[in-house]
């Protein structure tokens, strides 16, 4: 069968410049925390470890975000019924202003008069639009207060070194439900966190032995983290995930909502990397490993507590629920003390000093989020299913972590991630294809700045990786059901992805 012709890719039209998306003001901010603070809108039964300001904040950037790719939708079924207006292109940009905060592509608004708007290519354009949004405001107003150099940051890589560990390198299943498992239900710094989602947390064990030993180098090299005679471990995290709602549907689908064969498989793929780190090596050449657990539906983790010996069993966890109800009740530094009381109990064998101290403090921050999702959420999410709004593909998206927000498809190649990308192309065909809307896809390569060319190649690899993504699914892009964004970041920077591409045709056809 011939090989279909590589596609064009389509340079970006020039854009108006972007406002920024309607959010709480800080005075409107200001207020929400100070009512938290009085103790309205917070259950009477709230934990005593509880942080109210924090789980607000978090909240408010949240629901901030999701709002407004939530408004893409209800905008665009506006403009369908306006499109045949005299007056259509100046009500369209007033009406996407307004409540998007961009303007939207002249090329497509101006053909309406002609032919059906081409809405498939708008609510495309939209969502990128958003994503960029999205994108700006991370990186400039720092929601999280988690980027490098940050207090967070520097207190929690301190606390970490005291464990014994110079690095957190954690891999959460793709699943959009776990995209905020950093930041929100684990509430650690973004910046301190090695973070890379694969399908079932089934992660590469040769590029994950490649970042050790990059790590390893650079403490040898630079003495950064800390100096390589210090005796600290690489801490390598699965975090794989279940439903206590429906837990034979909503679990797992890399696993098949099994959770004691996602757990199973996140255990074997965490001593296969230390097996091949030793083989490589040296005996016990400082990797530890830790394998926790969360409910999609009320982000409580389990945390399945190593002894020293490395063993894990996958029978006996620690629930934060059970955590939260024994110590509900107790004055904040007794319920710390008992929390470490409880890790140690649950290890598997003699545990770690520092690895009981790491799990306490994970617990503890896990509470916050007990009750945040039992203050905003009524106890569980609404979206017990797959809700995103885009899938991510590629190496990248340091400023995604909400929940449900993304599908993420790491990847260097589509062929090499192609299970990945399949099931999240299978999950937006029942979110958007069913409903006549486009799969949107962000394709993103972030390199290092200080390499030359190194720009220009993570250019030329999403161009491959989007051209490799409309040869696999080549239907769906000829009925406008797919559409890509190609986007590049400069890792040494502080700064936005840089749209450098896209899918969607803005070109009229010219007599020459």
């Amino acid at each position: 069968m011939p090989r279909r012709p590589a596609p064009t890719i389509r340079p970006l039209a020039p854009r108006a410049p972007r406002r920024r998306p309607d959010a709480p003001s800080g005075a409107d901010l200001s207020r929400r925390l100070a009512a938290v603070r009085l103790g309205q809108g917070t259950t009477a039964s709230a934990h005593p470890l509880t942080d109210h300001a924090a789980n607000a904040a978090l909240e408010s950037y949240d629901r901030g975000v999701k709002d407004a790719f939530d408004r893409i939708v209800p905008v665009l079924k506006r403009l369908s019924a306006l499109q045949h207006e005299d007056d259509f292109v100046e009500r369209a940009q007033a009406l996407a202003q307004a409540e998007l905060g961009f303007s939207l592509p002249l090329p497509i608004l101006e053909k309406a008069w002609v032919s059906q708007l081409d809405m498939r290519s708008l609510f495309a354009w939209c969502v990128f639009e958003t994503y960029e949004q999205t994108s700006d405001g991370f990186f400039r107003d720092d929601p999280l207060h988690g980027q490098p150099g940050s207090a967070a940051a520097e207190d929690f890589d301190a606390f970490l070194l005291s464990c014994g560990f110079h690095l957190l390198d954690v891999t959460p299943c793709a699943d959009g439900r776990l995209a905020h498992a950093i930041a929100f239900a684990l509430r650690l710094p973004f910046s301190s966190v090695r973070r890379r989602p694969h399908a079932g947390a089934l992660f590469d064990v040769e590029n994950t032995v490649n970042r050790w030993v990059k790590t390893e180098h650079r403490r040898y090299r630079e003495g950064i983290p800390n100096p390589a005679h210090d005796d600290t471990r690489y801490l390598k995290v699965v975090l794989y995930h279940f439903s206590s709602l429906d837990p034979t549907h909503e679990g797992c689908a890399a696993h098949g909502s099994d959770d004691a064969l996602a757990a199973s498989c996140g255990r074997q793929r965490l001593m296969d990397f230390q097996q091949a780190v030793e083989n490589s090596f040296c005996c016990g050449a400082s990797v530890d490993l830790l394998l926790l657990g969360i409910d999609t539906d009320t982000d409580a983790i389990r945390v399945h507590v190593p002894g020293m010996d490395g063993s894990t069993r996958l029978d006996q966890w620690l629930d934060a629920a059970t955590v939260y109800e024994a110590t509900r009740h107790l004055h904040p530094e007794e319920a710390r003390r008992r929390i470490a009381e409880l890790a140690e109990a649950a290890a598997a064998s003699t545990p770690d000093p520092g690895m009981v101290r790491l799990i306490a403090r994970l617990l503890e921050h896990n509470i916050s989020q007990i009750d945040y999702v039992r203050q905003y959420h009524d106890g569980h999410y609404a979206d017990a299913g797959h809700a995103e709004r885009f899938i991510g593909v590629g190496i990248g998206f340091k400023e995604i972590h909400l929940r449900n927000l993304t599908y993420f498809a790491y990847m260097d190649t589509v062929e090499e991630g192609a299970p990945d990308m399949d099931v999240g192309v299978k999950i937006f065909k029942g979110l958007n294809v069913s409903r006549g809307l486009p799969v949107p896809v962000v394709v993103r390569f972030d390199y290092n700045g200080k390499v030359p060319g190194a720009r220009e190649r993570a250019v030329r690899h999403a161009q491959r990786v989007q051209e490799a993504i409309e040869n696999r699914y080549p239907d769906l892009f000829a009925q406008g059901l797919l559409h890509a964004l190609l986007t590049v970041r400069d890792q040494e920077r502080h700064t936005p992805a840089e749209a450098v591409g896209s899918t969607i045709s803005l070109t009229t056809a010219g007599g020459h």
